[in-house]
Parts: C-alpha cells; structure tokens; sequence
C-alpha cells in the first residue's frame, strides 16, 4: 500500500480537479486553495468547525471565482478541494509552513508534533499529485505549441493581526516573465473602483511555491492574483470581481500574445 492510498479513501475528492478542461484561451487558471476538505483519515485535525471555515483554512471565495472566470475566458480551471492546513500546495513541501502547527493564533492540533511519515503520506496523497497535473498540463500544452499564462487564484482577509488591509486585491510577481502581471496589474488599476496592490497584501518570495516551481523554469508569463474576501461572499460580488478580472485579463494579453 502506497503512502497516498493509506490516507485518501477511494470515495474521498481526488486532490487535482477540472473545470472547463477543454477551455481554448491561453490561461491556465490554478486553485491552491480553492477548498477545506479535511481526509476522514484525520478527523478534523482537532480544529472547530468555526476554524475550519476561517480563511487559515482556505481562500474563501476561490472556487466560485474561478469557476465563473474560466467560463468567462474559456479557460480550464484546476484546482484542489483539501484544506491548505491538510497540505499546502503554494509551499515547499519541507518548507515549515506546508503543515503549520499554529495558523492566525489558532492551534492546530493535528499537526502538533506531526511525524515524517504522516507529512509524507500527505505530500504524497495531495500535494504531489496536484502539481504533477500542473506540471503535465504545461507539458501537454507546449506539446501541442499552445501558449500558457499561469493564473493563481487566491483571496485574503480583509483584516490580519489587527490591522485593516485596504486593498480590494492585489496582483503579485517577482522574477521570470513578469510582462502579464504587470500589465494585469496596470488593466485593474484603470478600474477606477478598484484599489489594486502591487504585490499587496503580500509580496512574492521565496514562501510561494506553485508560481516560482511552474512558471519561471519554462519561462511562462504569469499572474498570481490575490482578492479581498469579503468582495467575494456572495455571487453577484464573484460576478462583478469576475467581468473585472476578464476585461483585465483581456487588456493584457497583447503584453505577452500578438
């Protein structure tokens, strides 16, 4: 018995799941966290069920999002349903954050003390097939000479440690092609309701993993895109944030596609 069938049940989400797979646009829309599913074979990691609906425990409003946006580009969305503290899949799994023991002052008990093989057979069930599927897609695409942008979908909370972040989104890049992000970032900043960051409320680091593992190697432009949660929580909001985000998208495809 393999590391990944000891943990996921056969009944259970597969870690890497498509909406739209056949989109023909050149965006290849990902969901890190799209979903807090937690494997029966970890209970609830010891967390409330409050907890387990916290933004520590996924990017609320992603999945909607990108359903609506890859209907709106025609663009394939591939994403994950199990809970960033399960597994994170926009980390290094050995980074110390891939499996955190305290997220937002709360303890997670199901990954106190968590020993290398439980780690493993996580990375193994989850992690490991979701970027494969990444990996195989770009692959399959550069097959076929279609041109690929990597789009990361990710939300944030509008508050952290006490302090309001006044951002409705932001737009995140660092090395590689940055040519789209930064014409992505220029396209929603023409919004004149929206307040955009460049690289807020994060900056793109050596933390992040999906964007730096896929993109720079094979030279792909790409977004990683961050909105504010509470602009995503009810479904005429994801519409709005979705035609916002296709008129941007749009705008800057000339930046990196004649």
């Amino acid at each position: 018995m393999s590391l990944s069938d000891s943990l996921l049940l056969a009944d259970e989400p597969a870690p890497a799941q498509w909406v739209n797979a056949g989109g023909r646009a050149p965006f290849l829309l990902l969901g890190d966290h799209a979903g807090n599913a937690i494997p029966r074979a970890l209970g609830t990691l010891g967390l409330s069920g409050q907890d387990r609906e916290r933004h520590i425990a996924w990017d609320i409003g992603v999945h909607a999002l990108g359903i609506a946006l890859a209907g709106a580009l025609d663009a394939p969305f591939l994403f994950q349903p199990y809970s960033r503290l399960v597994i994170d899949c926009n980390r290094d799994p050995a980074h110390p954050e891939a499996a955190p023991a305290i997220s937002d002052g709360s303890a997670i008990p199901g990954n106190r003390r968590l020993q290398a093989r439980d780690l493993a057979a996580r990375i193994a069930a989850i992690h490991a097939p979701y970027h494969a599927e990444i990996a195989a897609e770009i692959a399959r695409r550069g097959a076929a000479a279609r041109p690929t942008i990597l789009l990361a979908l990710h939300s944030f909370t509008p508050a952290l440690g006490g302090r309001a972040r006044p951002w409705h989104a932001g737009v995140l890049y660092d090395r590689g092609d940055t040519r789209f992000a930064e014409a992505l970032l220029a396209g929603l900043r023409a919004q004149a309701d929206l307040v955009v960051g460049d690289n807020e409320p994060y900056r793109m680091d050596a933390t992040d993993f999906s964007v730096p593992h896929h993109a720079y190697p094979a030279g792909l432009p790409y977004a990683e895109i961050e909105v504010r949660q509470d602009g995503l929580e009810m479904p005429a909001a994801v519409e709005r944030w979705c035609e916002a985000l296709r008129r941007a998208c749009t705008a800057a495809l000339p930046s990196v596609i004649a």
